[in-house]
Order: structure tokens, then sequence, then C-alpha cells
């Protein structure tokens, strides 16, 4: 306060008087106090804690089809219809490429032929089988006689057998004339047209299942005696940006491949209608456990400086008022936002994870929030 404002003041204090003197008495109080300290800067904490540390491992794999096939057709023939395209949708057992089968459908015709003819010589046998049994009954027949008789029945039995075989067999190779789905799927390449001749052997078409879907991820070997169809696997594909997916190991195939030092983990993701098709490429995170625990803090609590260290800022309370303490640490594993401390921190501390990019030893802080 300046002199002149101290001698207003005090000028002021002279016409007080009565009951006014308290009031006056307080305003002088209150006009010689110097001004108030301003408050720190605010932040916001959470608390460091205890708890089992995770390893997230980041792997890349590529989409791959549960069933694909080269299709070939089971006899040589002329490609008399071609009923797909690459690109088609197909279910199981329609009908993809039928070949010539004129020869085929004679070779049938004659051996139905057979069969009614076979199955007629049977059954005139049998009448006379018969007649026999009742001649032979009244002795009218030689016993020998009789047994031809039967032995002609039996002969003309089996050869209706071989007949019906035939014509089984005949029609038979009608139907491999024509080449249909094993699976429901999508046509992946076709190698044929009208009008070639293929035999067996020769590729056709190619067949891939599109449905059930699964992701062939490469491990590092290390990583083997970790897994277990319970570890949780989290899926990102290019078709959906900034999308995660849960998977669940499907197979663990242990077989390293040499040269990669790498092992095979295949994956499935739950839902049909997921954006991704064979071939396509996949990045997969695995949720594998430490094996350990340790004090863990928020990541955005970490500062890292350009001498390597790395420090959180610590709050601490006395009498009422917080101010912040400088630590140096050593972090760990990061996973789900936290960061394992492996040395430099407690658990149960206060730690400053917004509002510490610029503070100072010492400094008196004001606890906005926490977290």
């Amino acid at each position: 306060m300046t002199r002149q404002g101290s001698e207003d003041a005090m000028r002021g204090l002279g016409m007080c008087g009565g009951r006014a003197l308290a009031w006056c008495l307080t305003l002088g109080v209150a006009l010689a106090a110097p001004p108030a300290v301003a408050a720190g800067p605010a932040v916001v904490v959470a608390e460091s804690r205890r708890q089992a540390v995770v390893e997230e491992l980041r792997v890349s794999g590529t989409v791959t089809a549960p069933r694909a096939a080269r299709l070939s057709p089971a006899v040589a023939g002329k490609v008399a219809a071609l009923r797909v395209d690459v690109g088609s949708r197909v279910v199981k057992d329609q009908v993809l490429v039928e070949l010539d089968a004129e020869l085929a459908r004679i070779e049938l015709e004659v051996a139905q032929a057979g069969v009614l003819q076979a199955s007629e010589a049977l059954a005139d046998a049998r009448r006379r089988e018969a007649d026999g049994r009742r001649l032979a009954g009244a002795r009218s027949i030689a016993a020998s006689a009789f047994e031809a008789l039967q032995s002609e029945v039996r002969t003309d039995a089996a050869l209706l057998r071989q007949r019906e075989a035939e014509r089984r067999g005949a029609q038979a190779r009608l139907d491999r004339h024509l080449l249909r789905a094993p699976f429901d799927g999508v046509i992946s390449a076709k190698l044929t047209e009208l009008g070639e001749w293929i035999a067996p052997g020769d590729e056709a078409l190619a067949l891939v299942a599109e449905r059930g879907l699964w992701i062939d991820l490469q491990v590092p070997q290390a990583y083997f005696p970790r897994l277990d169809p319970e570890v949780p696997v989290h899926v990102r594909l290019d078709a959906l940006p900034g999308e995660t997916l849960a998977a669940r190991i499907e197979r663990i195939v242990p077989v390293s491949d040499a040269t990669a030092r790498s092992f095979m983990l295949r994956v499935g993701v739950a839902g049909d209608g997921l954006p991704m098709t064979p071939g396509m490429s996949a990045s997969a995170e695995l949720r594998l456990d430490a094996g350990r625990e340790r004090v863990v803090v928020a990541r955005d609590a970490l500062l890292r400086h350009a001498d390597g260290r790395v420090t959180v800022w610590v709050v601490e309370t006395d009498g009422g008022a917080s101010q912040v303490v400088e630590r140096v640490v050593q972090p760990g594993l990061g996973f789900d936002g936290m960061v394992e401390i492996v040395d430099g921190l407690a658990a149960g501390v206060r730690v400053v994870v917004e509002g510490n990019e610029s503070l100072r030893q010492g400094q008196a802080v004001t606890v906005a929030g926490a977290r």
C-alpha cells in the first residue's frame, strides 16, 4: 500500500466511532493484508497399483479358407456344358461341368436290357422249378431232373445279380460325366472351356469355401510353450480400419519353420459376414500372461527424456497442501494403457497423468481429479 493510501485509510479510521469501529478495523486489516498467493496448476492423478503383467505380442498372418479344391473329372470326355464362371457361388452337389455322355447312356441302356432279360429268365426258371417240385412229389420226375431245375434257378439268380451290378456300374459311369461341387464355396479359377477334352487329373475348376475362414499367424518359436487355446486373441483387418475383432485359437501347429524360426497359429473369427477373403493380410495381438506381478501405472504418467531417463511426477500432500516430486523409474511391458514399473515406484502412490508436461520439482499443484 502506498504512503498516500495509508494516510487516507488512517483518516477513514479516525472518522469511525461507536458500532462502526469494528467494521472500520476489519476494513483496515483487509487493506493492509498482502494479496493471496495463487494456487498451483491443476493436475489429474491416478494411483499406482500392483497386478499381474500381460505381454502383448503382435504378429501378422493371412486369411485362409478351411477348404479349397482343384476339381477334376472322374472320367475322360469332351466338355459339353460349363455352368459356372469365375466368382460364381455354388452349393454342395451343384453341377458345375457336364461332359459328353452319349456313349455312357448307350452302355446304361444295354445294361438295363440285360437286367430285364436276366429277370425274365429267372422268372421262367422258377416256374419250371415249381412244376418240377409237384412232379417230384408225385414221383413223376427223376430226382436228378428236379435238381437240375433248382440249379438253373440258382444260375439265373446269379446272372440277374451280375446284370444288376453291370447296370449300376453303367449308371455310375454316366453320373461321373457330371462334375459336382464337393462343398459350398466360390469358383476362384476356371481352367477349361467348352469343347475341350479333359481327363482324370486335369484341373477344370478351383473351388474355395468362403465361410468359416481362418487366419494363419506366424508366431516366433520362443512363444510356443506359452500358448494354449485360452490365450485371448484380437485381430485387425485392413478392410476394417480401427476395428478390433475377438478371435479364438483353433490350432497350434507344432511344426517350426526352420528359415523363419516361427510356427503357425490358426485362429478363427466369429461371424460369416466379415469383409475378408482368402489371401487377405491380417494382424493379431496375443495377450500372454507374463507370469509375474508388478507395480503398474497409466501410460500417460511416464515422461521420456532426451538423455534416456524415464520419470513420473508423484503428488505428495503435507498439511493439506499438495506438491510434486519427480521420480526416476524403470519401465517394463506395456498393456491396456498401463506400463509395468520394474523399479523406482511403489504401489498406492498418486502420480500425475494429466498436466505433467511442464511441472517443476517441489511445485505446488491442485488435484483437479483422479482416474
